[in-house]
């Protein structure tokens, strides 16, 4: 979470995270602009470099070669990052619309979304072939066809649709590939057919006659059949048939051919070209609306056309940045001037390559090296962070000009702005905001959010027993919605862990000063997401209480329901000796926030990690109860070994117990055990840590891999619980087949001797 002593003045918004938004991106991080929040709203953790894409089909790269980890460099620049996907603009209100979340608003808005393969514009190539663009997808599937050709029995078609740059790029690295895994294997690579369709008369148009025909020599020695004029008009699962009424058999069809703007563009107003693209001026600037610029692909430059290049793309990032701040200072815009020529350097699948510039053509391994120097030369700044205060906020005075109105209301926020009342957030923010927010329906309600009174009245029905908890932390991720749930997730694990059923939530939050539609903004934000969490729960939000503060914090108070006497509860200090532990989620939550604190930890470890934290232990604590479960607890601070000790307790009767924990099993998420490995370690840590005394046999294990997991702190970790052994398989299979893909038996409740302190003991093996 990025703190700053500045209030939030504007919101810069940038929709995707394209070439052109990486360079704004880095821009601001090396210059931050007080008092400008920055979010990057993205479908994707990574983005790929265009430049190396063939090179990484080809295997030359591997995947983190290839992209830029956009969840690591927001956290360097201080930017907000969401991953949504985005539905459309409300221009009028300056709100960014996204699916399944509350809209983003903006006072200036960039567009970087790259261009789509209209497949839908084609009979059944929606459904029948697969798409470059969006490259995450695409991937997926050309994971999948190499695994396929691990196990190949029979001949296979590959089709590429699209005879530019970048589907002869395609075709030529997906043979090379496909080709060395089978020679690798020490099997012929006939079986293999590869075939090019160009709707045009002839592949890479936009390029000299030299090139083209160095590549048509290449084609035809590699056995590529090339068709031209073969403009594709219907797609079948296994057949391509094209306008002049020829068929082609393929058993996978690649396109790269036919792209436009994203979809939702198409609502929002904007001028947009004939293939849906954004019009821009000559300062990246929409024609439609001076809040808004576009750039990349998706950016149509009305002065003159530009190819879809990413050159042009990587060319248009500082001057992008430039007039997004100069326009945010209501200084004049600059223009970009786009270059006549470019250099393309277009690989053939080998480390071999073929420049392209006007004119002129040559080739060779060498022009490969060169193109790999110039690639990797791009990627390092992106790739190796430099070390800088970025998390301690700029220390230069804001000097984003304000409305006399905002002047106004800032210099009277700052008069009255104490420790007392007045760091309460103000009664006009909230209550705006509480008539967005609609807690679900709860009939034992009888005086609730809505209501005005100074606090709830809430009923307890007949028969049922109260169960209290509370939970309260600061915010670790820029991203309000998404706090939002994991913070309500926190909070409800207690009740979850004891199986009782959550009846209400009082809230307690602490919100950055800014002006009141930035505060009123992130109010909504981040109790929207708490809501769909405790709505999807059955817990009504009946009230709570505001503050200001340098970060953005969240708890809750919650009130659950059990049944008298109290059967249900699942306790802490009741196992039995045989019982199996069985723990819900993976580990390593601890490290690997820690790790993104310090820009350290790629942005998919990151995103898996906060999927888990979103994952409700509701179902998992229900289907523990209807398999025995004897006594449960949620794992958090003080980390699992804390936990199995709080789950030990004192046991009745009083029989000494012991634990048995196997370290090979304990489920972890990507990238902890890298984290650990590398010595970072949660702030708890090391006070979690003392508690290693109990092992009986640490000495064995403190070089085992896990071994640090058993003191990682959790947020909103899995439940830990005993279960009969007679029931944990079914138990197991039944957590599984409902989404917990994680849940693993960890241990066993052992026997233990009366005058044995240590009550621990490791198993596994240490490599």
């Amino acid at each position: 979470m990025q703190a700053t002593s500045h209030p939030v003045l504007r919101d810069l918004v940038l929709v995707g995270g394209g070439h052109s938004h990486v360079m704004v991106l880095r821009h601001l991080a090396m210059q931050p602009e007080p008092g400008l929040r920055v979010t990057l709203i993205c479908t994707d953790v990574d983005t790929p470099y265009s430049g190396m894409l063939p090179g990484y089909i080809a295997g030359h790269y591997g995947f983190d070669d290839v992209h830029i980890d956009l969840f690591r460099l927001c956290a360097f620049a201080g930017v907000r990052f969401i991953q949504g996907r985005v539905n459309g603009l409300d221009r009028q209100q300056r709100r960014v619309l996204l699916h399944q979340r509350p809209a983003i608003a903006y006072d200036l808005l960039s567009i970087n979304t790259g261009s789509t393969p209209h497949t839908r514009q084609v009979m059944g190539a929606d459904e029948h072939s697969i798409p470059v663009k969006p490259i995450a997808g695409f991937n997926q599937r050309w994971l999948a066809l190499l695994a396929q050709v691990q196990t190949l029995s029979q001949a296979l078609t590959i089709t590429v649709v699209g005879g530019g740059a970048g589907g002869v790029e395609l075709v030529l690295a997906m043979q090379y590939r496909l080709r060395q895994c089978l020679h690798e294997q020490g099997r012929p690579a006939h079986g293999l057919r590869f075939v090019l369709l160009n709707a045009g008369p002839c592949i890479l148009p936009t390029h000299n006659p030299r090139v083209r025909a160095r590549f048509v020599r290449e084609l035809q020695q590699r056995e590529v059949q090339v068709h031209t004029q073969a403009e594709v008009c219907r797609v079948e699962a296994k057949a391509l048939h094209t306008r002049d009424g020829r068929r082609f058999a393929t058993d996978h069809s690649f396109w790269v051919t036919q792209a436009g703007g994203p979809a939702w563009l198409s609502d929002t107003g904007l001028a947009l070209d004939d293939s849906g693209f954004i019009r821009v001026n000559e300062y990246l600037q929409t024609l439609s609306d001076p809040r808004i610029f576009a750039a990349g692909d998706v950016a149509a430059f009305t002065p003159r056309p530009l190819e879809k290049a990413g050159v042009f793309a990587v060319r248009m990032g500082m001057p992008l940045a430039h007039n997004l701040r100069r326009s945010l200072h209501g200084q004049p815009l600059k223009a970009y001037r786009p270059q006549r020529h470019w250099l393309a350097l277009i690989s053939t699948g080998a480390r071999y390559a073929v420049a392209s510039r006007g004119p002129l053509g040559f080739w060779g391994a060498w022009v490969w090296r060169w193109k790999d120097q110039i690639d990797r030369r791009f990627m390092r700044p992106f790739q190796q962070l430099p070390v800088m205060a970025a998390s301690h906020g700029p220390t230069r005075p804001v000097t984003l000009p304000l409305t006399a109105a905002e002047t106004q209301e800032m210099q009277a926020a700052s008069h009255m702005r104490c420790g007392g009342c007045g760091a309460k957030v103000s009664a006009s923010i909230i209550s705006r905001t509480l008539r967005r927010l609609q807690p679900i329906a709860n009939d034992d309600v009888l005086l609730g959010l809505h209501a005005g009174d100074d606090a709830a009245v809430v009923r307890v029905p007949p028969g049922k027993a109260m169960v209290h908890t509370v939970d309260f932390f600061r915010s670790f991720l820029d991203d309000p919605y998404l706090f939002g749930k994991i913070a309500a997730n926190h909070a409800l694990g207690d009740i979850f862990a004891m199986g009782a059923q959550p009846q209400t939530a009082t809230a307690i939050l602490t919100l950055p000063p800014g002006l009141q539609h930035q505060v009123s903004e992130q109010l909504l934000h981040i109790m929207t997401g708490a809501l769909d969490v405790l709505n999807a729960a059955g817990c009504s939000l009946v009230g709570g209480h505001s503050g200001e503060g340098q970060e953005l914090a969240l708890g809750f108070a919650i009130n659950g329901l059990i049944d008298e006497p109290l059967q249900g509860l699942m306790r802490k200090g009741c196992p039995q000796v045989g019982d199996c532990l069985l723990l819900t989620k993976p580990l390593g939550t601890g490290t690997l926030m820690a790790a993104h604190a310090r820009h350290q930890a790629r942005g998919r470890w990151i995103a898996q990690a906060l999927t888990q934290m979103q994952t409700s232990s509701q179902n998992a604590a229900h289907i523990l109860h209807q398999h025995g479960a004897r006594c449960c607890t949620d794992v958090t601070g003080f980390g699992l070994l804390g936990h199995v000790l709080e789950l030990l307790g004192h046991a009745d009767p009083p029989i000494p117990m012991a634990a048995e924990l196997h370290l090979n099993a304990l489920p972890v998420l990507d990238g902890a055990l890298q984290t650990l490995q590398s010595g970072i370690q949660s702030s708890l840590h090391a006070a979690n840590r003392e508690s290693q005394h109990v092992i009986s046999n640490v000495t064995d294990f403190m070089h085992h891999p896990a071994f640090p997991l058993l003191f990682d702190p959790q947020t909103v970790g899995g439940l830990l619980a005993c279960v009969p052994p007679q029931q944990v398989s079914a138990c197991l299979s039944t957590l599984q087949e409902a989404g917990y893909c994680h849940a693993s038996v960890i241990g066993c409740i052992t026997a233990a001797s009366s005058h044995q302190p240590e009550r621990i003991r490791l198993t596994g093996q240490v490599n």
